[in-house]
């Protein structure tokens, strides 16, 4: 209490007894991946995609976590962790992919056979010798976008090429040495669009090494890490233990994880140490959810054995898309087969803005997915819907759509996912939300506070439409009194509130039951 020792007035502020909750975000994602540049092992937060390319660099051959983020951020993503594993630290993962090489000014010296990259194109030697090749003016005047394209072996010139970077003519650089050369190949690095005449540089070729032995199976190559690096350590802060320390995540995937698969480099059970790994991640922090991807090149018949004999999980913090996505790939100008769970994330990021986490992220469509790897039909889905495969269809004049909204759960009380992220929600905006509660006077004052304060955040909660009950006394109940608080509880420093809530569940079978009847018969009469 201050002290009043003169008459006068005395003006003070004090502390209202209402401390509001305040919903936290549920629409971070984490990526967990494989990139030609970046940090390696440290969680990197990304709001939009040109700072991934900045940071990470742009589509790459081989690789999905490109195509994932903007698929998340294409379909209403707004923030997204990335983690880059495998390779060394800001430097190439090991690829042979254009985009994992930059061209400078002076020589660089290579990897035997890897391509070097020449303003918007990449360069490889296709044979021996100490190849170099280097861009200069034309002689003469031209147009603007011709250059010289000087091929050398040592400081001698063998081949010369007097070419443009204008796409669709004779002089095309490309259809030049493509036609021509017998000493490197050249293919765009970028968008046809974007295309360029590259700066006067010079680049140093190696020639192509011997191959070389193929990867162990449950292991990992150059390219493609194994599970070691995926599940990481918390202590030394790599793979899904550099996650741990970043709390707002509640949505996990990792694309990359079946680019290995595909190559070889690690089997299905590599992939389900992985992904076994990803849910606990998710079990561990109580506050994210993983989006798991299927096996590539599966029918229906084929995911359903997987789900249930080979994978078998079954855990309310996961949830499995199926089937794989075909999207505009823009490094090769073609379409390309990825993983669903990066688009999937950014459907949930999209569906918490403009409905809210309590709506069920299905029936909505997957922006950028120009088709389906396969076509599921309904009663393909009918086997898979029951074992927690939610499925995406295309539907004539509707697009591409999510058509499913279940966890890996046997529980019917976790059966669908946006109870699972609304629970998820609640938890984490109620603890941040109460930590004021900390080391203030155990009382009956205090209770009621508790009890006001979390009250009036589910009152908002019911009037939005997350909550089921006609009243708000039907919705949910808090309780923080005697009961729940006994003397020897208050003795140990405990407070203790009892919430419940009953949720409200999405309408995933809707039914119209039509009966014929007489028009005048004499039901109708009164």
């Amino acid at each position: 209490m201050p002290s009043y020792l003169s008459p006068g007035v005395y003006v003070e502020e004090v502390a209202s007894g209402s401390r509001p909750i305040e919903g936290v975000g549920t629409s971070v994602a984490a990526f967990v991946g494989l990139a030609p540049t970046g940090p390696l092992n440290e969680p990197t937060l990304v709001t939009n995609w040109s700072q991934y390319v900045a940071a990470f660099g742009e589509f790459t051959d081989g690789y999905y976590l490109a195509h994932s983020v903007y698929g998340f951020f294409n379909n209403g993503g707004s923030a997204a962790y990335v983690v880059r594993v495998g390779g060394t630290d800001g430097g190439a993962a090991g690829s042979s992919t254009p985009a994992a090489v930059t061209g400078s000014a002076a020589p660089a010296a290579l990897p035997a056979g890897e391509p070097q990259r020449l303003g918007t194109f990449s360069v490889a030697a296709i044979a021996g010798g100490s190849l170099s090749v280097e861009v200069t003016d034309p002689e003469g005047e031209g147009p603007a976008e011709r250059f010289r394209l000087v091929v050398k072996d040592g400081d001698k010139a063998v081949e010369t090429f007097d070419v443009t970077a204008k796409k669709g003519g004779r002089n095309y650089v490309v259809t030049q040495v493509k036609e021509r050369s017998k000493l490197i190949s050249l293919q765009e690095a970028a968008p046809a669009a974007q295309l360029v005449r590259p700066d006067n540089q010079t680049v140093a070729l190696a020639a192509p090494a011997a191959p070389a032995p193929a990867p162990a199976a449950s292991g990992a190559d150059e390219t493609h890490p194994g599970p070691r690096e995926y599940l990481g350590d918390s202590a030394d802060r790599t793979g899904f233990g550099g996650l741990e320390a970043v709390d707002e995540i509640s949505m996990v995937a990792v694309p990359d994880l079946m680019a290995a698969y595909q190559r070889g480099a690690i089997d299905l059970e590599a992939v389900k140490a992985v992904q076994l790994g990803l849910i606990a991640h998710c079990e561990l922090m109580g506050d994210r959810v993983a989006v798991i991807d299927p096996p590539p090149g599966l029918n229906a018949r084929q995911i359903r054995v997987w789900r249930q004999e080979t994978a078998g999980y079954d855990s309310k913090y996961a949830a499995l898309y199926y089937p794989w996505i075909k999207v505009f790939d823009p490094a090769s100008g073609q379409s390309r087969t990825v993983p669903p769970s990066g688009h999937v994330a950014g459907v949930w990021a999209r569906n918490d803005f403009e409905r809210g986490v309590h709506k069920a992220p299905a029936n909505e469509v997957v922006r950028g997915a120009v088709d389906l790897e396969l076509q599921i039909t309904r009663g393909e889905q009918d086997l898979l819907n029951p074992v927690g495969v939610n499925c995406i269809r295309a539907f004539p004049g509707r697009g591409i759509r999510v058509w499913g909204a279940r966890t890996m759960s046997s529980d019917p009380a976790w059966r669908y996912l946006n109870i699972r992220r609304y629970f998820n929600y609640l938890e984490e905006s109620i603890l941040i939300g109460t930590q004021w509660v900390v080391f203030e006077p155990n009382d009956h004052a205090l209770w009621a506070r508790i009890r006001r304060n979390v009250s009036a955040f589910l009152v908002n909660e019911w009037r939005g439409g997350a909550l089921f009950g006609q009243r708000p006394e039907e919705a949910f109940y808090v309780k923080c009194d005697e009961e729940t608080n006994p003397p020897e509880s208050v003795d140990l420093g405990r407070v203790i509130c009892e919430i419940g809530i009953a949720p409200v569940k999405p309408a995933e079978f809707v039914i119209f039951r039509l009966a014929q009847f007489s028009s005048g018969s004499g039901e109708l009469e009164e």
